[in-house]
């Protein structure tokens, strides 16, 4: 599988924020969010393959018990399903980070889901090549409602204005009844009046918005 980087530092977002972890980070990915802070994974995707035995001998020279699966669309991954038994048969507990367009049966105990809401759409970057294709894919109802139900989850947004809240709610008044607190934005005072939990960014805060934390 194409591995565009894996390291040790503390899960930075989430209801896993400031635990040590090992992150794998996959390369490739099916949507073109206009703000991406990961481009070389999506707009211009980096890396080189690597064995599931090799990125699971890499795992473990790390004191972590926690890895997080990244990217990226780690479910484009042909792999993942392999490699998350392989990460379970080493008592790793896994978080995987995805856009819930894509649904594999892998193992995971903590589904980090990302919808894409329309502040994602790259109307302009890219003179608007990509636009399209993203509004086409960037909610897939049936996959995440999938993984709702079989797995133990949090629902992640990136809000850039006060609108955004109320698509939030229809996104949300569209899936089976979903626990408020683990829908989590990084929008502070809004979150206090939806009930929504509130995440920083924390990697970010201590290391910068660079590659390797």
């Amino acid at each position: 599988m194409r591995i565009s980087e894996i390291f040790y530092s503390i899960q930075g977002e989430g209801r896993l924020l400031g635990v040590p972890s090992v992150f794998i980070r996959t390369s490739g990915c099916n949507l073109r969010c206009v703000w991406c802070d990961t481009p070389y994974t999506s707009w211009r995707p980096e890396g080189r393959e690597r064995s599931v035995a090799e990125i699971l001998r890499e795992v473990q020279k790390y004191p972590a018990r926690h890895v997080v699966i990244t990217g990226g669309e780690p479910l484009l991954a042909p792999e993942i399903e392999e490699l998350t038994k392989g990460l379970k048969r080493e008592g790793a507990h896994i978080t995987i980070e995805t856009a819930a367009t894509i649904f594999k049966p892998v193992a995971c105990d903590l589904m980090s889901l990302s919808p894409k809401l329309a502040n994602s759409t790259p109307w302009k970057r890219a003179m608007g090549k990509f636009a399209s294709m993203h509004e086409e894919r960037r909610l897939n109802w049936d996959v995440i409602g999938k993984y709702l139900a079989a797995y133990d989850y949090q629902l992640k947004f990136v809000v850039e204005r006060r609108r955004d809240f109320n698509e939030i709610g229809d996104l949300l008044g569209k899936l089976s009844p979903v626990d408020p607190t683990r829908v989590l934005v990084m929008a502070l005072e809004l979150c206090k009046e939806h009930g929504y939990g509130f995440t920083p960014r924390m990697h970010i805060d201590l290391f910068g918005n660079r590659r390797g934390t």
